[in-house]
């Protein structure tokens, strides 16, 4: 008869298994999910891509995230790992200025506008960035390779956000930014149309005034 081992050995000793048996299995878990978040996020990043890829080629750049909102069709973004930092004027709109410069008498030309309230405009279009794309927000640049730098030298770009949505679109259909040929892209005639049906719902900046 074999010996019996005590009841005081076995259960720390069945404890002990056990709970590294379900350390193991919460780390198995962790990791499938975290190379699902990998996958989702490269998926996502492949749809935006291909909506992107219809006409022109273009160039796709991640691990990005916002620094400083300089107004409501520029900003400033820094790279997560090698902390590298440019500025990325939005393709195919214009946001109105929020100070005065060359431009702001420009659009006050053209628009029959005073300066002061073209300022409260582009004040509203900065906060409308600020709210849907505040600092430190992850962002995906996508640029047009024939398209890439504006007149300024700046990196024109689709600020792709983290769920998906694109912060150029974003503000045409809320109407705090109009679609503009200045700044050309594939996307221009798409854009064109939101900005319009945002002038005809009175959205946004269209809310107060018919054009600025």
């Amino acid at each position: 008869m074999s010996p019996r081992v005590p009841t005081y050995l076995i259960t720390p000793f069945c404890l002990a298994i056990f709970s590294n048996f379900k350390k193991l299995i919460f780390a198995c878990n962790c990791l499938i999910k975290f190379r699902l978040l990998s996958l989702n996020k490269q998926l996502l990043i492949h749809c935006i891509s291909m909506q992107y890829n219809a006409k022109i080629p273009f160039t796709v750049e991640t691990h990005w995230q916002i620094e400083e909102v300089l107004d409501g069709d520029s900003i400033i973004i820094c790279h997560r790992f090698t902390g590298l930092r440019k500025e990325i004027r939005l393709y195919g709109l214009d946001a109105p200025e929020v100070k005065i410069n060359r431009k702001m008498k420009e659009d006050e030309e053209k628009s029959s506008l005073p300066a002061q309230l073209l300022m409260q405009f582009g004040l509203q279009s900065l906060h409308f960035v600020l709210s849907v794309a505040p600092p430190k927000t992850v962002v995906t640049i996508i640029t047009e390779q024939e398209n890439y730098y504006d007149y300024w030298n700046r990196q024109l770009g689709y600020v792709i956000l983290p769920g998906g949505l694109c912060l150029n679109e974003l503000l045409l259909i809320n109407g705090y930014a109009k679609a503009t040929p200045q700044y050309y892209c594939g996307q221009l005639a798409a854009y064109q149309m939101m900005n319009r049906q945002a002038q005809l719902n009175g959205i946004g900046i269209y809310s107060q005034v018919k054009v600025f």
